[in-house]
């Protein structure tokens, strides 16, 4: 599929200054074209209403290729919904792109996309487990990104209570690594499965709180009075 008709949207909406703004605070060396999350949003939204899921695909993995701050983001908002069928496809794609990973705001894009795809299937938790012994920093931090949505379930079943203690395991293993965004997505996880299992998130701090930084530490336990 030919991209260009979609990036010269996007490069519409371009805010030379903010631009600047953007590729200062990300530190990622790409480019940047200004463009808001709500303006990409709309735009995400619109093509998908146009494209089969084919050209969904097409114009995604395009979008990647292009480098662009704005149109990475856009490659992952379409992708991003619960009920894609089939989703093959699309988790296939997703993964390819992780070893681009270089900064946290296309990640999390992405991570909210994968997110989606391994509720859909869990089986692909053994891909994700395989993450965590990767070199590429981002790469690891992916791993317990694409799991949050097993430290949010209120009723949870048995199969996801295991992959819970699963990711958790996973945790642990991550928890000698000093990289602070390393530090600061254990933090998340443990903190959001305070929120639903607080047992659980004591116990992991427990038995490995002392490993994790000060600060990752502190905001794990932040809602759970009385742990440190």
């Amino acid at each position: 599929m030919d991209t260009d008709p979609h990036l010269a949207q996007l490069q519409a909406l371009a805010n030379p200054v903010k631009a600047v703004e953007m590729a200062a605070y990300h530190k990622a060396d790409r480019p940047y074209l200004g463009v808001s999350n709500p303006e990409i949003d709309a735009l995400a939204d619109g093509w998908r209403a146009e494209l089969s899921l084919e050209g969904r695909l097409e114009l995604a993995a395009g979008l990647w290729q292009t480098n662009v701050h704005e149109a990475r983001v856009a490659a992952a908002k379409l992708l991003t919904q619960a009920r894609i069928r089939p989703d093959q496809a699309a988790w296939e794609l997703i993964v390819t792109w992780v070893p681009d990973f270089d900064a946290w705001a296309i990640a999390d894009h992405v991570g909210i996309a994968g997110q989606k795809r391994l509720v859909a299937d869990p089986a692909r938790l053994d891909t994700v487990e395989s993450w965590v012994a990767s070199p590429q920093m981002w790469t690891r931090r992916a791993a317990l990104v694409m799991t949050l949505p097993w430290t949010k379930q209120n009723f949870p079943k048995p199969q996801d209570l295991a992959i819970r203690a699963r990711v958790l395991g996973w945790c642990a293993t991550l928890a000698p690594d000093r990289d602070w965004f390393i530090q600061k997505a254990i933090a998340w996880w443990v903190r959001d499965l305070s929120k639903h299992d607080p047992e659980a998130a004591r116990g992991f701090l427990a038995s490995h709180g002392e490993i994790l930084k000060p600060f990752a530490r502190k905001e794990a336990a932040r809602l759970l009075p009385g742990t440190e």
